[in-house]
């Protein structure tokens, strides 16, 4: 019986080294969703407070604010798309709520699109916003921290 020729051996070891690279990086997705299910200190993970805020800011949305919102996450990959958006709205309603305000403004809006983007992102952000033509100068010191 002959042996199998080494090419065939070489895309077979190709094809495992992709499959294991492949699956680890989808592990460490995994992994980051699983962290943001754990409960924290006071009992409710990322997640509960994300739903709290949404959920208690439901009522303060305009569709101006909505479709302002949709103009922000618009950079975002269509694929993550829903879950940064939802994560934007959260922390939006958060902010708008703690302002006591009536309903989200288009300054409660850019406030917590800053605040929700990780630090690693905010050269995007900026560049962004100003490409859009959004005034941020009054946020400004929150992109120092």
């Amino acid at each position: 019986m002959k042996s199998a020729p080494d090419w065939f051996m070489y895309f077979i070891i190709f094809w495992a080294i992709v499959m294991v690279v492949f699956m680890a990086i989808g592990g460490f997705f995994m992994f980051r969703k699983f962290l943001k299910v754990l409960p924290q200190r006071d009992g409710k993970s990322k997640l509960d407070w994300q739903n709290y805020w949404v959920d208690r800011s439901r009522s303060m949305w305009t569709q101006e604010s909505k479709l302002f919102l949709d103009e922000l996450v618009a950079p975002v990959p269509s694929a993550f798309r829903d879950i940064a958006k939802h994560s934007i709205a959260a922390k939006i309603g958060q902010v708008a709520i703690e302002y006591e305000a009536k309903e989200v403004t288009r300054e409660h809006c850019v406030e917590g699109y800053i605040r929700a983007t990780p630090k690693r992102d905010y050269k995007a952000l900026v560049t962004f916003l100003e490409k859009q033509g959004i005034d941020y100068s009054p946020f400004k010191h929150l992109l120092n921290k």
